[in-house]
């Protein structure tokens, strides 16, 4: 349970705007304020749909082992919306220039709520920029459906909530410790995501795809 979750958390978190907003915050006039607020914006996002998800898997029985075959088909069912989902981001991504890529959709509106750095602001820029994608849902989807002890629950729960949230704590963590370093390291990690955050997105889903699909299908024959 613990190995699969960390690794699909792994995956989710591979997620390039949210690195590119931490390296907004810690920027700014006030960096370790507003990041500190950014990060609980995601923390409280992400745990209230880690419980809620869990809850929902849990009350559906599929950790009892009758339930085998819902079990696996719901990872089957989440393995290729993963892949149809990595899909369209690598159409998307083909039909729009880089700077387009980045700056459509959500992070086009997060964008524009980080043009003027706020704590308010930054709270809901990290409850929007955290939403549960597939990957994140995947990961709890393993431990919901493990015949697992309520602590050993909590645990991995924790465990998924802290990797997925790497690219909002890590920076703030680093830049205590080397505030001048952190800046410029941020600078060049961004011009490389700005080259290559498409390939690490799309791919980082379509892993996610995979993984899940192979083990559904594995599961159910």
């Amino acid at each position: 349970m613990y190995g699969q979750a960390a690794g699909l958390a792994a995956l989710a978190a591979l997620y390039p705007p949210a690195l590119l907003i931490a390296a907004v915050y810690l920027s700014s006039a006030s960096p370790r304020r507003l990041t500190v607020y950014f990060l609980v914006g995601a923390l409280v996002m992400t745990i209230v749909a880690g419980v809620v998800i869990l809850a929902a898997l849990r009350d559906g029985g599929l950790s009892l082992p009758t339930n085998r075959p819902p079990r696996y088909g719901l990872r089957l069912g989440l393995g290729v919306l993963a892949l149809i989902a990595a899909g369209y981001l690598a159409w998307r991504y083909r039909h729009r220039g880089p700077d387009e890529t980045i700056k459509s959709g959500k992070p086009g509106r997060i964008s524009r709520m980080t043009a003027h750095p706020r704590p308010m602001t930054a709270v809901a820029v990290g409850t929007l920029l955290f939403a549960p994608g597939v990957g994140f849902v995947a990961a709890v989807q393993v431990i919901a459906t493990a015949k697992a002890s309520l602590s050993a629950t909590a645990i991995a729960l924790a465990m998924v909530v802290v990797i997925d949230l790497a690219f909002a704590w890590v920076p703030l963590v680093v830049h205590l410790i080397a505030p001048e370093a952190t800046t410029r390291a941020l600078k060049s990690i961004n011009a490389w995501l700005s080259a290559r955050g498409r390939v690490l997105a799309v791919g980082a889903v379509g892993a996610i795809g995979a993984i899940l699909f192979v083990d559904g299908l594995v599961g159910l024959t």
